[in-house]
């Protein structure tokens, strides 16, 4: 079947729908319902029932009134009965709807059901004579008549395109989508409770920044037309963060979105979700423990256990993990020694040594990076954390003490997967002008994701911040983790996408 053919079959059937919709109106009822009031969900109806079953007899055997509701996945018809599937967000039951239980007019007007309707359902839940629960209706109602015809039922919806662009149909068709985004939400919800109960407040900051700070990015500008101003999409709530723990606060944290001008990849989108959070009166090494302590907690809560596959590794986060200098980690696993490195010209010849191709652009911290990226990262399938990274690559993180070449920086590795970043908080103002105004030189010299100079944050530094330390988790590639999904797409609801040519 070429494209207008399929085309011209997608509008008949859209049209046969519409014509059974009209008849529904033409009998005198309303086929989108305003509301509709159920007993349970299916699910629950379910197990009601089953708990019915416990106490019943052969001569009295168990029957549960319910009235429920939910989109009709399936429909027999065998003459004067006639079996459907309805299912909601909790499961799925068999509906019979009999000539005689619900009225010769009722059963005739079945044939203007689709797969794709929700319908109401009233009646006992019975098992039927081959032992299947089932809702024996005695009557039903239509209460949203669907349009379009959902993807074929045995082959699902298996195009990667269709299922990202019009994620209703991906969830309609797919079950297990369902599953993997309510482990998403299960992640939050675990991660917010461990922090509330261990007094960390919650806390919004502004999506619109005048400048875009906190994190080595790109970003989105905007235009705000009553103020006559560029604005900038966040790139990370740091500053802002930072700012709450100046005002005297002691212990917050944010999970929201960030924006990133950047590339697109199985690992990164534009839009995504971060927690971060900023503790007075600690260090990297305290919040290391913390961090750990947390990943783990959500980790075993949403698996069921202290061990997960994903992506055909078995990966146990039993405590404690592994922890390596970040140098210690490159002579490891690629074989040469960035930290004895001299000068950036050194530490290039290094890297290319290595079969890397270094950008002239790149300065010792990005040769670092990369080097870490290319080389360490792809050993990280058990959860490893990294610590103490170049002072160049860190403008936000304190000095750490002793080697004021490296800052007290950390980040934890999952399935080779970089889950978050974390650092003692820089809090020197003084220093922290001196980092800002290097990265300046880094954006003058070309590279557009150097951070900017925030006056106002040196400022809010001059006031004040005690002795704190900050974390930001990865929302997304957390989700990937515990619903080993391949790509970052698979657990945003709604990814960004190319603009489709037709």
């Amino acid at each position: 079947m070429n494209d207008q053919e399929h085309h011209s079959t997608e509008q008949e059937l859209r049209q046969h729908r519409i014509d059974k919709l009209e008849r529904i109106r033409a009998r005198g009822d309303e086929p989108f319902k305003h509301a509709f009031e159920r007993s349970s969900l299916i699910a629950a109806a379910r197990d009601g029932f089953e708990a019915a079953e416990q106490t019943a007899t052969e001569e009295e055997p168990a029957q549960v009134p319910a009235t429920l509701a939910g989109r009709m996945t399936a429909f027999r018809s065998h003459g004067k009965s006639s079996f459907a599937d309805i299912q909601d967000e909790s499961g799925k039951v068999q509906v019979f709807f009999g000539a005689k239980q619900v009225g010769g007019e009722a059963y005739e007007a079945l044939k203007d059901l689709d797969i794709g309707d929700f319908i109401g359902v009233r009646g006992p839940v019975k098992r039927t004579r081959r032992g299947e629960i089932t809702l024996f209706a005695e009557e039903y109602t239509v209460l949203a008549k669907s349009l379009r015809a959902l993807p074929e039922k045995y082959h699902g919806l298996t195009d990667v395109e269709t299922r990202y662009r019009q994620r209703y149909l991906d969830m309609v068709a797919n079950p297990e989508v369902l599953d993997t985004f309510r482990k998403r939400i299960q992640v939050v919800s675990v991660m917010r409770d461990w922090l509330t109960q261990r007094g960390f407040l919650e806390v919004e900051t502004p999506m619109l920044q005048p400048i875009p700070g906190g994190a080595t990015a790109r970003p989105f500008i905007t235009h705000h037309n009553t103020y006559d101003r560029e604005l900038y999409l966040r790139v990370a709530p740091e500053l802002y963060l930072k700012r709450l723990i100046v005002g005297g606060f002691d212990k917050v944290f944010e999970i929201n979105r960030c924006f990133r001008n950047e590339g697109v990849d199985t690992r990164h989108n534009p839009e995504f979700t971060t927690m971060e959070l900023y503790e007075a009166y600690q260090d990297y090494m305290g919040l290391m423990d913390e961090t750990e302590e947390m990943l783990a907690c959500i980790i075993e809560t949403v698996v069921g256990g202290t061990s997960f596959t994903y992506q055909g590794s078995t990966i146990d986060v039993t405590r404690p993990w592994k922890r390596m200098t970040l140098h210690g980690a490159i002579r490891e696993y690629a074989g040469i020694d960035l930290e004895a490195a001299t000068d950036r010209e050194s530490a290039a010849r290094l890297a290319e040594s290595i079969g890397l191709e270094i950008d002239p652009t790149m300065g010792y911290g990005k040769i670092v990076d990369e080097v870490m990226s290319e080389k360490v990262q792809p050993h990280l399938v058990q959860p490893t954390v990294l610590y103490d990274y170049p002072l160049e690559i860190s403008p936000l993180a304190k000095k750490k003490r002793g080697n004021a070449k490296l800052t007290e920086r950390f980040q934890p590795f999952i399935a080779r997967l970089e889950i978050g970043n974390a650092f003692s908080e820089l809090n020197d103002p003084i220093d922290q002008r001196e980092r800002f105004l290097a990265q300046v030189k880094l954006r003058e010299a070309g590279d557009d994701e150097a951070q900017y100079l925030d006056e106002d944050f040196i400022t809010a530094l001059e006031v004040g911040m005690p002795p704190t330390a900050g974390l930001g988790i990865g929302i997304d590639r957390l989700a990937m983790l515990v619903t080993d999904s391949g790509s970052i797409r698979d657990v945003i609801f709604f990814p960004q996408l190319r603009t489709k040519i037709e």
